[in-house]
């Protein structure tokens, strides 16, 4: 057992947390968040990610994980401390380091006993080389640390699963001691385990990022293209991950990308580039698909409905992906506001996400289920993927309706089918 301090009790850091806890290590999660703290000594989970919750009691009962807010408390055994601070999107793109920096200003004029510190939030190539100087520069005394980037893999709906069984560990450093140190407490995953220098560790966070983006972008792309040719985009991507070189994952056409990593590590990456005298196009253009494919959703009800003015619409999912309420940069949110600014009335329902969504969309009409959704509203934009939307009585939601305008903009649902219950169908790049 290994004693384990994390900073942060966000997304990554809760799941970091309670996944080494899991392993048998002993954890400690520390957030100056006095709320967020008081939440979890009371078996509360500020987050919803499938399996969390039940892990996490499990581990506090078995007095592996507790949580505070006080750093000396939490430092105090540790052997190995991980930041997993937020890093939010700056006003030029760029990923803002306030927390990470506040965090190891803190360990620096806390530490008792030599440490290695992990970075684990997503930051900018070079952050671990500045990290290290603002922990040297803030000790009372000399103790010795290192720095150890360790980027996050984690997806939403899927982190717990992502955490035991990685495609990969990437661990960077220029103390190569400090970096086999941190791999064994990797052991139990099975993973290949990748050790590098700080700034490679650093980048391959963010070159995997954007090139899962750019896999979205480009399928949309390729959809707008089939729209006007004719051609199924569902097909033409099943077609194409069959090559091996290619494979399918990420080749879903729809409304785009959203969440909490994606835009914000593409814009962070393009900047940094940008920054450094290299010219991102390529990333410029992942982003500005991925803004046209909300316009693109709206335009095709405009095509239908003519004005919007006076129109009930309502929004069939609205967290950024299925199986969490995470709704940072949800497409949801910017279509709802397009078409308000256009004088419709936008009601919205998820199984998840309902009470964020209130918080960042006051004007949208809350439904209390799809068909409550359904009712009275001229048209419905499939928004979220969610399971359960996949069985869903589609005859009695076109019976609530006022009229049969439906939105598909994820491709759910088979086109000959929807037609033949009577709406009026769009899917996207689906060229019939």
């Amino acid at each position: 057992m290994r004693n384990i301090a994390v900073i942060g009790t966000g997304y990554v850091g809760l799941v970091t947390g309670t996944g080494f806890a899991d392993f048998g290590n002993k954890v400690c999660c520390v957030d100056i968040d006095q709320t967020k703290i008081d939440m979890l000594n009371q078996g509360k989970v500020p987050i919803y990610e499938p399996g969390l919750e039940e892990m996490i009691r499990r581990n506090v009962q078995a007095g592996r994980l507790s949580f505070t807010t006080d750093y000396a408390v939490a430092l105090e055994d540790a052997e190995f401390v991980f930041i997993a601070v937020g890093t939010p999107e700056g006003v030029d793109g760029e990923a803002d380091l306030k927390y990470v920096g506040q965090a190891a200003e803190t360990i620096a004029k806390t530490m008792k006993h030599p440490l290695i510190v992990i970075n684990k939030s997503t930051v900018p190539v070079g952050t671990g080389d500045w990290v290290a100087d603002i922990i040297r520069t803030n000790q009372p005394e000399p103790i010795d640390f290192a720095v150890v980037s360790n980027p996050e893999f984690l997806r939403e709906g899927s982190a717990i699963q992502d955490f035991i069984y990685p495609d990969r560990v990437v661990l960077g450093s220029l103390n190569r001691d400090a970096a086999t140190k941190v791999a064994e407490l990797y052991l139990n995953v099975r993973a290949p385990i990748i050790i590098t220098d700080l700034r490679t560790a650093e980048m391959i966070k963010y070159a995997s990022n954007a090139f899962l983006a750019t896999r979205i972008s480009f399928i949309n792309e390729i959809a707008n293209i089939c729209e006007r040719l004719g051609a199924d985009v569902k097909e033409v991507a099943t077609g194409m991950g069959y090559d091996k070189r290619i494979g399918h994952a990420f080749l879903d056409a729809g409304v785009g990308y959203g969440g909490s990593c994606f835009p914000k590590d593409v814009k962070a990456l393009a900047h940094m580039a940008t920054i450094h005298g290299t010219h991102p196009q390529l990333l410029k253009a992942v982003m500005d698909i991925n803004q046209y494919q909300r316009i693109h959703v709206v335009q095709k009800l405009r095509d239908v409905l003519g004005s919007l003015k006076g129109k009930t619409v309502g929004l069939l999912g609205l967290a950024f992906k299925p199986n969490t309420d995470d709704m940072r940069e949800a497409p949801s949110a910017e279509i709802a506001r397009m078409m308000m600014r256009e004088g419709a009335t936008v009601k919205g329902y998820d199984p998840e996400a309902m009470e964020v969504a209130a918080k960042i969309l006051p004007d949208l009409q809350l439904s209390k289920d799809p068909y409550d959704l359904a009712t009275g509203c001229d048209a419905l934009i499939l928004v979220t993927e969610w399971n359960e939307f996949k069985h869903l009585d589609m005859r009695r939601i076109k019976s609530l309706m006022k009229q049969p305008v439906f939105i598909d903009g994820r491709n759910l649902y088979d086109p000959t089918t929807m037609k033949e219950y009577g709406f009026i169908y769009r899917g996207v790049g689906r060229g019939y």
